[in-house]
């Protein structure tokens, strides 16, 4: 790997302070349990394994999809994450990564790019903790050029009902806990309202009946 694929030169900071250490601490213990790297990396590999050209990840927290970018179809990732403790960890994946990543600390809801800048935007185990979903796809679809590709895997809102109440009743608990994490957020309908012609969705029943993982891709127009 050349020096240009190391952060240390490739990092930027924007974004108002943001520190939950023990959340990424947590999530780094968590997500290298063999039960979630079995679960996660293929919607992982099915997401930012689909990349292409100049791409955006938002919320990229401690950098787990950079082993998934394919150099044979990335030119380069931009990657924002909020949190100063998960950026901890994402520079040193990004320093192993086979593609050039570019680490910003900013939100997903004001990102610091010029309209129509990407090819293709990763999405992954975001907009459940964002403080406005809305205003954070409204500003992917900004920055995506014209029949840009969104790829986003969520977990998402259950389809039955009495599980889908019970994930509202718990909110209070997941958001103080896990990272702002409002897990009975309905990804696919925000998708479609700001208005990407969404060309697959598939869900997947996931590890826990409260925890249905969407995966998705959308265009915008």
């Amino acid at each position: 790997m050349t020096n240009q694929h190391k952060t240390s030169a490739h990092e930027r900071k924007i974004a108002p302070q943001i520190f939950h250490p023990r959340f990424a601490a947590f999530y780094e213990w968590f997500s290298h349990l063999s039960q979630q790297r079995r679960l996660l990396d293929p919607l992982r590999e099915a997401t930012a394994g689909q990349a292409f050209g100049v791409a955006l990840e938002v919320g990229a927290g401690t950098g787990l999809n950079f082993a998934w970018y394919d150099p044979a179809r990335v030119e380069r990732v931009e990657a924002t994450e909020p949190d100063s403790a998960m950026l901890v960890h994402a520079r040193e994946r990004a320093a192993q990564a086979a593609v050039q990543i570019v680490l910003t600390q900013a939100p997903v809801e004001a990102l610091p790019w010029a309209s129509a800048t990407f090819d293709s935007a990763v999405v992954t185990l975001v907009l459940c903790s964002v403080q406005d979903p809305v205003q954070a796809l409204a500003e992917i679809k900004r920055v995506l050029k014209p029949q840009g590709t969104l790829l986003l895997f969520e977990h998402v809102r259950s389809p039955h009902s009495w599980l889908s109440h019970l994930q509202d009743a718990l909110v209070p608990v997941t958001t103080r806990l896990f990272g702002n994490c409002h897990w009975n957020r309905d990804a696919a309908h925000l998708v479609e309202e700001a208005g990407f012609q969404v060309t697959q969705a598939h869900l997947h029943a996931g590890g826990f009946p409260l925890l249905p993982h969407l995966v998705l891709q959308a265009h915008r127009p």
